[in-house]
């Protein structure tokens, strides 16, 4: 895809902040509006890409860090540093490195439910938030191990659970295949047959995917061969965790102006009861200030229809720069 013009040269960098290292790549001039792009599993900054591009172009300051456990970023061995406050607090001391009292975010998968619990802890840092393919998810009623344990043992991340069991699966591929059995997932995808692991389940598209080169493939790969994928799988290992300790917003809302875009065949739109929750308007009774847009896509959509993409979250983040303006 070919990028807009003047947007610049992408820049790196490191900041020590929350007791981590955390990679930033940034585009555009250091004085626009700035907005934090956050990354999903299994990924990088570099999935920020094109919007980066586009964003830059129109004058944006676009910041896509690598999560901790990912790329360039610090990698804690210890499951219990990627509970969702210490995600959420390395945002916010991101933010405060930067001395930015108060961005726009755009989340995808991971990133999306980051950005969710930002607004949740945090709503007077965000300007308002655009979520890709997860929307929020209110504290079950339940305990998440009481959710897995009914999904069973085939479910993906029933099998995240147990430490180095993923891992172990993982390992009898190489890293590019193992980044394009997830990147390939259509609906269904989720949970292994019994006794099946679910990285020998996932099939690999046997044709070049036409959203990702395999140059980009081996830059992804590159980097997940160094950082490894146990910080990654971390993540869902808090799950647990993570709701014991979101008790006290048990019920919450999200305050926050929110756009939401999800693919029509995203399995995250039409798993879970998302799609219900949408046309029911269940969604909107948590997120009361939100925008929804259905488009045609897979789950990578910021990287599959990158040029539709980019014109939702520019037109919806230009709303508020051009309120700004005439305040």
């Amino acid at each position: 895809m070919e990028e807009p013009s003047g947007a610049g040269e992408v820049r790196h960098w490191n900041a020590d902040v929350n007791g981590v290292s955390i990679h930033v790549a940034e585009r555009g001039p250091a004085d626009g509006p700035a907005v934090l792009l956050l990354h999903g599993f299994p990924e990088l900054w570099l999935s920020w890409r094109h919007q980066m591009a586009a964003l830059a172009a129109r004058g944006f300051r676009a910041l896509a860090p690598d999560l901790r456990g990912y790329g360039d970023s610090s990698a804690p061995a210890d499951p219990a540093a990627y509970s969702m406050f210490h995600i959420v607090g390395d945002v916010v001391a991101l933010l405060d490195h930067l001395q930015l009292t108060k961005v726009f975010v755009v989340g995808h998968d991971w990133g999306a439910q980051v950005a969710w619990h930002l607004c949740l802890f945090r709503p007077e840092r965000v300007r308002a938030v655009v979520a890709l393919g997860v929307p929020y998810f209110g504290r079950n009623p339940v305990s998440m191990t009481e959710v897995f344990a009914a999904l069973g043992d085939g479910f993906y991340i029933t099998q995240f659970q147990e430490p180095g069991r993923a891992e172990r699966a993982f390992a009898r591929y190489d890293v590019a295949t193992v980044l394009k059995k997830f990147y390939s997932i259509e609906i269904d995808d989720l949970t292994a047959p019994p006794g099946v692991e679910i990285i020998d389940f996932l099939e690999a598209s046997p044709s070049p995917l036409p959203w990702i080169s395999e140059e980009e493939i081996a830059q992804y790969a590159e980097k997940f061969k160094k950082s490894g994928f146990t910080g990654p799988i971390n993540y869902y290992r808090m799950a647990d965790t993570n709701w014991r300790l979101l008790a006290p917003w048990h019920g919450a809302k999200i305050t926050v102006p929110v756009k939401f875009i999800a693919g029509n065949k995203d399995i995250g739109v039409r798993s879970f009861g998302i799609e219900q929750s949408i046309k029911s308007g269940a969604l909107k009774a948590t997120v009361p200030d939100l925008e929804v847009t259905i488009i045609e896509g897979h789950h990578f959509l910021q990287q599959e229809k990158a040029e539709r993409v980019n014109s939702e979250i520019i037109s919806y983040l230009v709303n508020f720069t051009s309120e700004d303006a005439s305040a």
